[in-house]
């Protein structure tokens, strides 16, 4: 979770929404992200969505049933959904979000096959998000 809450740092440096991911793969990271939707001007780039598709590419396959998703913020229902297409072993998130988490939704929009920990250095996760969005309303 470390690593994913560097990756949301450089998304707060950039102005960009602070969550980051990484996906791990046999002890190893094949796929970091954060959030670019505005570079992009791309509401989809989401920083699962940039770390999901790093990882495939390293591993030349659409598939990531033995890895693990770290991200910095709960994945809203698009992120969840896609890392069912994916058929995530493991998902592992910080903070919650309560108005547009997946599990609010329907914790079904992941892959049955995928085990789900949440709260893993929630505190450091919601401050990053606190912080930046105290920061836009001054």
């Amino acid at each position: 979770m470390a690593e994913a809450l560097k990756e949301a740092v450089q998304s707060a440096d950039e102005g960009e929404i602070p969550i980051g991911a990484v996906v791990v793969c046999k002890d190893r990271i094949i796929g970091r992200g954060h959030n670019m939707t505005e570079r992009l001007h791309d509401p989809t780039a989401h920083a699962e969505m940039i770390a999901i598709t790093a990882a495939t590419e390293a591993l030349g396959g659409k598939y990531l049933s033995d890895c693990t998703l770290y991200v910095t913020v709960e994945p809203c229902p698009m992120c969840a959904a896609a890392l069912a297409w994916a058929q995530l072993g493991s998902l592992v998130y910080g903070a919650a979000d309560p108005k547009r988490g997946f599990s609010l939704f329907s914790p079904s929009l992941l892959h049955p096959k995928t085990t789900v920990e949440s709260g893993v250095m929630a505190e450091e996760c919601a401050s990053l998000m606190k912080d930046f969005f105290k920061d836009k309303r001054q």
